[in-house]
């Protein structure tokens, strides 16, 4: 295929616009300013009804030329609210503007290279602020603070384990086997949020169970992200918004804007959080008697019981494991300043966190330098770099198959156990399971480190400027690269390592992963005034991506002399996983408006990839959008009550990759009789694999009231994908057992809500709110190989089920009234709706914010019910409310379902909680001048938490939690997590 002659274009819009350009007849001069009278560098200043514009400089001023007098200037800048002044004489003038709190006023990405008013905005795009991130509490990652923060995304947590492990999905399901988390871009460069397994499973042996999945609980990559860097999020939700990216963005797209500098004077501003974590809740321990313990353990344990007892050495072991309070630091400094021609930005952050369980917990360092400078007129170059040092303790939790994880070893603990070291630190064996928890949380390390360097630069430079058309080249480069190393070290004197029972004298299990991966990219950006009501702009541009992951895995048993170095082991081997990916793509886009009444975009992204079967196939991702602002055409006076009503629409598509191994046939090393070979996996490869492809339909409505105090957004969503990529069983003649196919299609529908309203306003007292609704519905619509189980344990304990014409994420299993496939369906994954609930409230000098979340439906399948039982143990053992006919207790009707129902296991995982609160105080600016000297511009004193409110009925430690991590969309199955925490933070801040 021919490729872009760029430069004949470049040469084709100069002329255009030298034919229709003119010279300017007057010069302009000015400066804007704040209401607070700070300058305002980079305002835009646009000849009203042309694309006749500037920008103002570090010292917010100002130089354009007109074509005549007099004329009209339109000054407008992100924060702030728009003006227009007209102007009759060239004398200089100063224009200020008033600081913005309207969303309306937000300028969104809408391209690669672009953005726009959010007033015009064809798209739902989601915008989160610093100060909706970090101005309530201090997150402890920065997925963890997206939490209710905007419709059309789950949020889950994979772990309650300091450090992060959240999983997104934007509107509903995604893909079957392949990607569901959306793609993030820190200041344009492409980031890795991989979670990359530490090598738990060589003891658990968790992936030997009915899931494929490791469930060795790391964490997720973006919790490296410092939120205090951070200036503003932008979500795209759906293909008809995130097209523009292609083939990544099947599932959406995460668009971060750190913070930049401004020019005046070096600004300095200290945070300081101090504070606690602990448990959300805990069980408790059953009711025990002695005859209950006769009937469930025997008549030696009965004694035991009773003796324990009488010395008042009963032990709740949940509480000794989970009860602790772990400390919170939580500390932040940063700077920001520069001169006409240059500003900085600087920022340094040290977390400490320990975790709810002795020996877990997280540290991150993090350094940022972000550089803008002007170098001329016409060129401006910007730099954006952030280095991470990070250390997290996992704990060892999670299901297992051995007995041996803390969680699942502390379902068969009982409280009359004596598990506590002696005096020289030797732990008894437990007789009541594999592993002594105590043991085990005192000795095994599972700990991840990470050195991450993230570098992003631009350069902005204009290539003309005439009356009508102005041609801009955005050049972009972006790098991510980080050292991953994992240990997991399970030391001999481990009970379950111990030879006579069964261990193998100590595990060593030690990973290296480098990871790198950059981007380019190169953007033409035309501006064309065609007359005083119509406005062309035209973007072109051509990107390359390239990711490169190198990972080790060496696993080292029998350990000689307690050495945790993988070269002191009778036995080692090695695993490696290698993936290099080049990704090479164009888009163009066209963009039209007329006189703000009508906006509308067309574009289309092509891609190729060496990860598809035929690297040099171009895959086309087209788009469309129409907004139209009905209040702009003069239907009513300007001074009504309603002063914004905007019709919109948009298409959109976009793709998803082949998994990993599903284009080609892979081999694995294998001997027999001593001679070394190599045997084909059961899976067979299909280099015709289509990329899954998402095709998006939305529609919807903006009001704005009372002069946008009260505004309202409603969006109606239809999201199709086609050609998913399953597993078709093959003839076992063919020598394997599956192959990778194209067969499926699935659909979701949804709505989302949004509602904000400047409830009260005066000279002392404000008080805002918002609330926002989304509901998702997904439908398999076509399904060209049998139905399927997948993503749990089978059907007697509850499973997800791929079935045409049903939810991608029912839940089935067993049970007394089965349909024509034998299963009987039990719940639902997928939410009924999720409300967030936000208010913010100021009186004084004191604030208060508060994030409410709902989530209504969504069920779980709960394990960790079944092994308590089994185990005799469950906290709710002896209570009868489930058995119809009132018989038995909890615990023995649970377990009398195994084998007829699943229906037990499945439980609703609906939740009311205070996600997040805050209440500060502000220093009057008097009693700083008069008792501080004037220091400080501002210092505030405060107390926030998160999760410190937490209403539901399902029966563990939390219902958002999910075993399988970000594997496809199967999330809410749980086997003995680490459990989640809530936080107490005390925050001190100072502006000087």
């Amino acid at each position: 295929m021919k490729q872009f002659n760029f430069l004949w274009y470049l040469r084709v819009l100069f002329f255009l616009s030298i034919s229709v350009g003119g010279f300017a007849q007057e010069t302009i001069t000015g400066s804007v300013k704040s209401s607070s009278g700070g300058t305002i560098p980079f305002a835009n200043v646009v000849e009203k009804g042309t694309s006749n514009g500037t920008t103002t400089d570090f010292d917010g001023n100002f130089s354009i030329k007109v074509s005549e007098l007099p004329t009209t200037l339109v000054f407008s800048t992100l924060g702030f609210t728009s003006a227009e002044r007209k102007i009759t004489d060239a004398s200089a003038v100063t224009i200020v503007l008033q600081e913005s709190t309207e969303s309306l006023e937000e300028v969104v990405v809408t391209g690669l290279a672009t953005s726009v008013k959010r007033s015009n905005l064809a798209n739902a795009v989601a915008t989160i602020s610093a100060e909706a991130l970090t101005g309530t509490t201090a997150p402890p990652t920065l997925d963890a603070a997206l939490y209710g923060e905007f419709p059309g995304a789950v949020v889950s947590a994979n772990s309650g384990a300091p450090g992060g492990g959240l999983n997104i999905k934007l509107r509903g399901a995604t893909s079957i086997n392949g990607n569901t988390q959306p793609l993030y871009i820190i200041d344009g460069v492409y980031i890795d949020n991989s979670s990359i397994a530490s090598g738990l499973n060589v003891v658990s042996a968790a992936a030997a169970g009915g899931s494929a999945s490791n469930q060795d609980n790391p964490s997720n990559r973006i919790a490296d992200i410092n939120p205090e860097d951070i200036a503003n999020i932008e979500i795209l939700k759906g293909a008809s918004a995130a097209a523009i990216y292609g083939s990544r963005a099947a599932a959406g797209v995460v668009i971060i804007t750190t913070k930049k500098g401004k020019t005046g004077e070096t600004q300095y501003s200290f945070s300081q959080n101090l504070g606690f974590t602990s448990v959300i809740t805990l069980l408790g321990l059953r009711d025990y008697t002695e005859q209950r313990v006769l009937d469930s353990f025997g008549a030696d344990a009965a004694a035991q019981f009773v003796q324990a007892q009488n010395q008042n050495r009963l032990v709740d072991y949940e509480k000794e494991m989970f009860g602790r309070k772990g400390l919170v630091s939580n500390t932040n400094f940063s700077m920001s300043g520069g001169s006409d021609k240059t500003r900085f930005y600087s920022g340094v952050s040290y977390v400490s966190e320990n975790g709810i369980v002795q020996n877990t917990g997280y540290d991150k360092i993090s350094l940022r330098l972000n550089l803008d400078h002007r170098a001329a007129d016409f060129i401006k170059l910007g730099l954006s770099t952030n280095f991470i040092n990070s250390s997290s303790d996992r704990g060892y939790f999670n299901n297992d198959n051995t007995g041996t994880s803390i969680g699942v070893a502390l379902t068969a603990t009982t409280p009359w156990l004596q598990l506590f070291p002696d005096a020289n630190g030797n732990y008894p064996n437990n007789p009541a399971g594999a592993s002594n928890i105590l043991q085990t949380r005192d000795l095994v390390t599972n700990r991840e480190k990470t050195n991450r360097f993230i570098m992003g630069g631009t350069a902005n430079i204009d290539l003309y400027k005439a009356e009508k058309s102005n041609l801009e080249l955005i050049l972009r480069g972006g790098l991510d690269f980080y050292n991953l190393e994992t240990i997991a070290l399970f030391p001999k004197e481990l009970q379950f390592q111990q030879p006579e029972q069964g261990g193998v004298d100590g595990v060593s299990v030690q990973g290296a992963n480098s990871n790198k991966q950059y981007n380019l990219s190169a953007f033409l950006v035309h501006n064309y005034t065609a007359s005083e009501r119509l406005d062309f702009r035209t973007q072109l541009g051509i990107t390359k991506e390239v990711f490169d992951r190198n990972s080790y895995l060496i696993t080292a048993t029998d350990l000689i002399a307690s050495e945790s170095n993988v070269d002191q082991a009778g036995n080692i081997g090695v695993d490696q996983f290698r993936l290099k990916q080049q990704d090479a793509g164009f888009f163009v886009q066209e963009e039209i408006n007329f006189e703000d009444k009508l906006i509308a975009a067309i574009g289309v992204r092509g891609d190729r990839s060496s990860n598809n079967g035929d690297a040099n196939q171009l895959y086309y991702y087209p788009k469309a959008s129409l907004a139209a602002n009905i209040h702009e055409f003069g239907l009513w006076e300007e001074d009504s009550f309603l002063n914004q009503v905007k019709l919109r629409a948009a298409y959109g598509e976009a793709g998803n990759f082949p998994s990993y191994g599903s284009l080609f046939t892979s081999y694995f090393a294998s001997s027999t009789g001593g001679l070394s070979g190599i045997s084909l996996l059961g899976t067979l490869g299909n280099p015709d694999l289509q990329p899954e492809r998402q095709k998006e339909f939305e529609t919807g409505i903006d009001i704005g009231l009372l002069n946008n105090r009260i505004t309202a957004s409603v969006t109606y969503y239809v999201k199709k994908v086609d050609d998913l990529i399953l597993q078709a069983a093959k003839e076992p003649s063919s020598g394997f057992d599956s192959e990778f196919v194209n067969a499926g299609k699935l659909q979701n529908k949804g709505i989302e809500i949004s509602l904000d309203a400047t409830i009260a306003q005066s000279e002392n007292f404000s008080w805002d709110a918002g609330i926002n609704f989304f509901k998702n519905k997904s439908k398999i619509t076509q399904l060209d190989i049998p139905a399927f189980n997948i993503g749990a344990f089978g059907a007697t304990l509850g499973t997800f089920r791929i079935e045409e014409g049903q939810s991608a994420t029912q839940i089935v299993g067993i049970g007394p009234n089965p349909g024509e496939n034998g299963l009987q369906k039990f719940g639902d994954a997928e939410p009924d709706f999720q409300i967030g609930f936000n208010n913010n409230i100021k009186y004084d000098n004191f604030s208060l914010s508060f994030l409410w979340q709902w989530k209504k439906g969504g069920d779980n399948i709960n394990l960790t019910n079944l092994l308590s039982d089994l185990n005799g143990t469950s906290h709710d053992f002896d209570t009868v409310d489930l058995d119809p006919d009132g018989q038995l207790g909890n615990g023995p009707y649970r377990v009398s379902q195994l084998g007829s129902s699943a229906k037990v296991f499945v439980q609703d995982a609906s939740y009311i909680r205070l996600r997040e609160i805050g209440l500060y105080y502000t220093l009057p600016s008097g009693l700083l001048d008069n008792f501080l000297g004037g220091t400080f511009s501002q210092i505030k004193l405060g107390f926030s938490g998160t999760n410190l409110i937490n209403i539901f009925d399902y029966n563990s430690y939390d219902p958002e939690v999910s075993n399988f991590g970000s594997n496809g969309i199967f999330t809410g199955v749980e086997v003995t997590p680490f459990p989640s925490s809530k936080r107490y933070l005390f925050n001190v801040s100072f502006k000087f």
